[in-house]
């Protein structure tokens, strides 16, 4: 993926807004996120998990032009090809997730 592309400033602005939604909503004291990055075909996976299963990502409505921050929920779906959420299985938290395609074409 070229420096500087769409590809890396669209994965770039998911994995930085996935990461601080899960540092500002999906914090316990003590415990970390964690960010994982994989290949699929032409495409990155991104999944970042919290230790925060009660704090479930839920669709934002347009923030005012005026408000600072607000507007993650819907940056990572205009940027991702898939997306969504699952309960962790194996403790408590969850998981949201991105793919992008990175293909020379997209």
């Amino acid at each position: 993926m070229p420096y500087g592309s769409d590809a890396h400033h669209a994965l770039l602005l998911t994995v930085g807004e996935l990461s601080s939604k899960a540092v500002r909503h999906g914090h316990a004291s003590g415990r970390n996120f964690r960010l994982r990055l994989s290949a699929e075909g032409t495409a990155v996976r991104i999944e970042v998990t919290d230790t925060r299963g009660e704090c479930l990502p839920t669709p934002t409505h347009p923030a005012p032009p005026d408000q600072e921050g607000g507007r993650g929920l819907l940056l990572v779906p205009a940027l991702a090809d898939r997306r969504g959420w699952y309960l962790c299985a194996d403790g408590p938290g969850k998981t949201v997730w991105a793919v992008l395609d990175v293909s020379p074409c997209s």
